[in-house]
């Protein structure tokens, strides 16, 4: 089971970053809601994300620069949602699979029944097993990642849960564009 867990994981990983391809760092970056949800962002956070339920919970250390982030993090609010203008691409996707690695130690050194402490979390909930952390883990990436597919849809009209295998209706644009347009006027029917 705990195989099968963590390859789901990876997949998810996978999907967040398949989400940057062919971009440019403008549109990374770009604020696409009005709370500034942003594809670059969603890969920082889930970078700072992994290395805490991976390391400290399970009693391993942040490397330094994660000590920093972290800091950072709790120093501006939302920090970790965004990428600084001195933060490239190439050093946000780089973070994200420095903490995989990290992540990956600690999945395999441990059984899903070992216990770790989620020390931000209220008192009576901190204590989880490794199988806890991988479910919410894998559930966060892929909250984000459909968090991602909808911004990056906004930006060019990209779509799709992973590459090669997209999931979506076969239609060309005039397909999409009746489609849309169908289940706007179901919408203001039922209003």
């Amino acid at each position: 089971m705990k195989d099968e867990l963590h390859q789901y994981l990876r997949i998810a990983r996978e999907n967040m970053l398949w989400k940057l391809d062919g971009l440019s760092e403008y549109e990374k970056r770009r604020p696409m809601t009005p709370t500034g949800t942003n594809l670059l962002g969603l890969v920082k956070h889930l970078s700072i994300v992994e290395y805490g339920y991976f390391g400290p919970t399970f009693g391993r250390e942040f490397p330094a620069r994660f000590t920093e982030l972290e800091k950072s993090a709790a120093a501006q609010l939302n920090s970790d949602m965004w990428a600084a203008a001195d933060e490239s691409s190439q050093f946000i996707v780089d973070l994200y699979r420095e903490a995989w690695l990290h992540a990956d130690k600690t999945i395999a050194a441990n059984d899903l029944d070992s216990v770790g402490r989620v020390m931000h979390w209220p008192a009576e909930k901190q204590e989880v097993t490794l199988h806890r952390v991988l479910v919410q883990m894998i559930a966060e990436t892929n909250r984000h990642a459909g968090h991602a597919d909808i911004v990056r849809e906004l930006i060019d009209q990209s779509v799709g849960m992973r590459l090669g295998n997209e999931n979506m209706a076969d239609g060309d644009a005039a397909w999409w564009a009746a489609y849309r347009d169908e289940l706007e006027t179901a919408a203001r029917e039922a209003d």
